[in-house]
């Protein structure tokens, strides 16, 4: 019995090493601070790894950690937790390695990107964040929020053409948006 229970702890710990930096990115973006990050995904993970026997098994664990951050980072948005997106100083911050096609993680100037998505609603952030930065399909981001692909579309489209309209920031978001 102590065997299983071991090794499902070592697969949560395995799945925590691998996808730790992505799951702080992702909470970043959402949260908009490096501290109120690390306690949604710690939080997100201890809900996570009660239910990891039934996650882990799962087609996409991912998919459902992801699921479950974004309700957490809802919970907190409705209690109208205030959030800053564009945090004075951003050393403390887990770096990312900027895809050759990934425009959005070359742009030179984070903070404006940073600023721009603070000024959209939290349901137009999320799925922005999900679509675009993330690169999920329509549908992993209707999953992940808990709505339907339509609902993602519209949120995203608003978003985009909400950051597309601030100048200077029109060039850092893809044209059409679409992968």
């Amino acid at each position: 019995m102590g065997d299983g229970k071991q090794t499902r702890n070592e697969e949560f710990q395995s799945f925590v090493v691998g996808r730790w930096p992505r799951l702080m990115r992702t909470a970043f973006l959402l949260t908009g601070e490096q501290h109120a990050a690390e306690d949604l995904v710690q939080s997100t993970l201890e809900q996570v790894y009660v239910a990891w026997r039934r996650v882990g098994g799962a087609d996409d664990p991912e998919a459902y950690v992801r699921r479950v951050m974004i309700n957490a980072h809802a919970r907190r948005h409705r209690r109208r937790l205030r959030e800053f997106l564009a945090p004075k100083d951003d050393s403390g911050l887990v770096r990312e390695v900027a895809d050759t096609g990934d425009r959005i993680a070359q742009a030179d100037d984070r903070s404006a990107l940073l600023e721009a998505l603070a000024r959209l609603p939290a349901r137009q952030r999320e799925a922005v964040v999900l679509r675009y930065w993330e690169d999920l399909t329509e549908t992993q981001t209707a999953e992940a929020m808990g709505c339907s692909v339509g609902t993602v579309k519209s949120n995203a489209a608003k978003g985009i053409a909400k950051l597309r309209a601030i100048p200077g920031l029109a060039d850092m978001v893809t044209h059409g948006g679409r992968k």
